[in-house]
């Protein structure tokens, strides 16, 4: 697989384990950004001679793919951002600031990501709405059940952890949380690569993910909003593309999504994002799933093998993420020694330092997997941990 993947070529001794930090980008997905900066350049939905026709077409069938790609129910519901973070503030500054008033509860959990924290404390603070979080147990698995009531009015909460791997029960919170009359906001930065999404089924009203994490470009994400509450939304911001007339007075909008698209878009970059999905899907979600399973439970186990070593968060449903301690030793320490074998781990407060306190950790070590991996860098990791830890032993 790694032959896909040009980076390696150029790195062919590199063990690359930091997947759910960004992924490394096939050949197709590089190959259509060079083509259309190359051979296709032109703007998108401005113009009607050929090259903008062609470069709008393709900007179009980016958001077709993604709408099947998540089972939207309608394309329209497909807005591209400039990524995950790009798209919670979206929906936390437009929606939430709509909808919120003093009192109004926001619900999320200590498990998230810094980026579905900070935009929520944010609206907070400016709408007087009460930021509550979700709990977990020792296995890292929220303790949800009792907090969604009808003062509930936005749940937000990451689909798989980014540092344990916890994989939420979404379907069953949306559903809760629809009966209370709240709506539902899904990361998806974490999932999306991973396993097959169905926003129909999972009943979530906003559901965000990045092109980065998905084998595609970065600068690049997707909103997916329900299309009854993206069409009472305002937008965020004002200029060309997201108007419908503009007078001296005032302005009228486009219908979503341009309504929240404004300005050039990042045309290149979302031509790409559909190349880095048929990439996805011709593998298959299933068989990447798999693959990314049985490199997770090989892990899991070795590394549990190697004394002092500590796995944070052990729920039974887990994504391909393991963060771990090791006593008596700093991971910046362990990765460094690890980056000098050619082995790339992420260490620090892996953006979510909330979940780390509560685990009474200020940093720690991660190990991500991605569709390029095999089970021999497996082997290789845990003997260069095993190694490093008797080094410092002695």
């Amino acid at each position: 697989m790694k032959n896909l993947f040009p980076y390696f070529s150029h790195h062919p001794d590199l063990i690359y384990l930091d997947s759910a930090a960004t992924t490394h980008k096939p050949k197709c997905v590089i190959d259509a950004i060079t083509t259309f900066y190359e051979q296709e350049n032109a703007t998108v939905h401005r113009a009607i001679y050929r090259a903008s026709l062609t470069a709008t077409e393709q900007y179009n069938a980016t958001r077709v793919a993604v709408q099947k790609f998540l089972n939207a129910k309608l394309e329209e519901e497909i807005i591209f951002t400039r990524g995950t973070t790009d798209a919670i503030n979206l929906v936390a500054r437009s929606y939430g600031k709509m909808v919120l008033k003093p009192g109004d509860e926001i619900l999320i959990s200590i498990m998230e990501h810094h980026s579905n924290i900070v935009p929520w404390q944010m609206i907070a603070q400016e709408t007087g709405a009460i930021l509550k979080y979700i709990p977990v147990n020792e296995k890292c698995e929220l303790l949800w059940e009792g907090l969604i009531t009808p003062c509930t009015k936005i749940v937000a909460l990451a689909h798989i952890s980014n540092v344990t791997g916890t994989i939420n029960p979404i379907k069953e919170i949306a559903k809760v949380a629809h009966q209370n009359g709240a709506i539902i906001l899904i990361d998806g930065a974490q999932s999306a690569p991973h396993m097959k999404i169905d926003v129909q089924d999972l009943d979530c009203d906003f559901f965000a993910f990045s092109g980065h994490k998905c084998y595609g470009p970065t600068g690049v994400g997707v909103l997916y909003g329900k299309y009854e509450l993206l069409e009472k939304m305002p937008p965020l911001e004002g200029g060309g593309d997201m108007i419908q007339k503009v007078e001296m007075s005032h302005t009228t909008y486009q219908k979503p999504p341009l309504r929240f698209e404004a300005g050039t878009p990042i045309i290149a970059s979302v031509i790409a994002l559909k190349r880095a999905i048929d990439f996805i899907q011709g593998i298959g979600l299933d068989k990447i799933a798999q693959h990314e399973f049985k490199l997770f439970e090989k892990a899991t186990q070795n590394l549990s093998e190697i004394p002092g070593l500590r796995i944070i968060g052990n729920a039974a449903e887990k994504g391909p993420i393991i963060t771990f301690t090791i006593d008596g030793m700093h991971p910046l320490d362990v990765t460094t020694m690890l980056d000098l074998q050619n082995i790339a781990i992420r260490s620090g407060h892996l953006c979510a330092q909330p979940i780390l306190r509560h685990f009474g950790l200020e940093t720690a070590m991660r190990v991500s997997f991605g569709i390029y991996n095999t089970e021999e860098e497996v082997d290789r990791l845990v003997e260069a941990l095993s190694a490093i830890g008797s080094l410092y032993n002695c």
